[in-house]
């Protein structure tokens, strides 16, 4: 599906079916019609989708692909559509875009005719914790408003200049993107928080020393807890509080890191121990077996598949 393609319902639920795992399109108007324009930009794909009124249904995975590792994004761009997840409904407009993860059931509803962006790409590509992804799936970010009024258009231009979108600039164009739209997330999720409170202000800052020192090898709760001029104790009982610890977050940001760096064209001369390294994993062997529990693949094979 490189190229524009128009489709009846039985060839569209195919598409669906192979394009995202454990999805299915159901409930087609009659004579129901679809065109879609499909890019591949290395681990990142966008699709540019026209369709009669249906619905789209994604289930629990049976385990065969790592789901949690893969996130999604719809804008919508003409028509209506009613994106459902984690309990919350949002009805998105043209100029709305709302985040959606495969970890956990969804399901959208075009009751009219509608043309929408959606954007699948690797979870790692999004700097955010897994609680304020669970905070802010099936919310709408709108053109209108914040700093939607400068993302949101930009992704607009992509879905009318799919077909500029190519090579490695590309590649780099769309995480640059992505990382803005990570910006107007955490913006969302702070201002659906309202003021931040004490306890909440030193996790900030303890996942922002950690984010920033992951090259650091003596990087560990002492060292932590020394910098933020707080008790080792106290620390602990911080990350406690959001279900975390922080030896294991330090591992995932190392990792998430490493598996970001990895799918970068314009890390590809940099072998995966240096990469590993300069995100303070030293032990290829650790490194491996890590990388294949998080993300079902080996680093090696993961840089393969994205960069060739």
């Amino acid at each position: 599906m490189e190229s524009i393609q128009a489709y009846n319902f039985t060839q569209w639920r195919q598409i669906v079916a192979s394009s995202f795992h454990n999805v299915r399109a159901a409930a087609p108007a009659p004579n129901f019609r679809a065109t879609a324009h499909h890019k591949h930009v290395g681990d990142i794909e966008l699709f540019d989708m026209i369709t009669d009124p249906h619905t789209v249904i994604h289930t629990e995975g049976d385990g065969s692909f790592p789901l949690s590792t893969m996130c999604k994004f719809s804008l919508q761009l003409e028509g209506v559509a009613t994106l459902v997840q984690d309990g919350r409904s949002c009805t998105m407009s043209p100029g709305d875009l709302a985040l959606y993860t495969g970890k956990r059931p969804y399901h959208l509803v075009f009751d009219e005719p509608q043309r929408s962006l959606v954007v699948y790409f690797p979870r790692s590509l999004l700097q955010l914790r897994d609680d304020q992804i669970d905070m802010i799936t099936a919310t709408p970010i709108s053109r209108d408003e914040g700093l939607g009024k400068i993302i949101i258009p930009l992704f607009e231009q992509f879905a009318r200049n799919l077909d500029d979108l190519q090579g490695l600039h590309a590649q780099s164009l769309i995480r640059a993107s992505l990382d803005l739209l990570v910006t107007v997330f955490a913006e969302h999720t702070e201002r659906m928080n309202g003021e931040l409170e004490d306890s909440s202000q030193l996790f900030r800052r303890a996942t922002s020393y950690i984010d920033e020192n992951l090259h650091d090898l003596d990087l560990a709760p002492g060292t932590i807890a020394d910098a933020l001029y707080v008790s080792v104790r106290n620390l602990h009982a911080h990350f406690s509080s959001q279900g975390l610890t922080v030896s294991a977050y330090i591992r995932a940001r190392r990792l998430n890191a490493i598996h970001a760096d990895l799918g970068n064209p314009q890390m590809r001369d940099f072998t995966i121990q240096s990469i590993s390294a300069r995100h303070g994993l030293v032990d290829a062997s650790y490194v491996s077996k890590a990388f294949r529990a998080e993300y079902g693949e080996s680093p090696r094979t993961y840089r393969t598949r994205t960069l060739t």
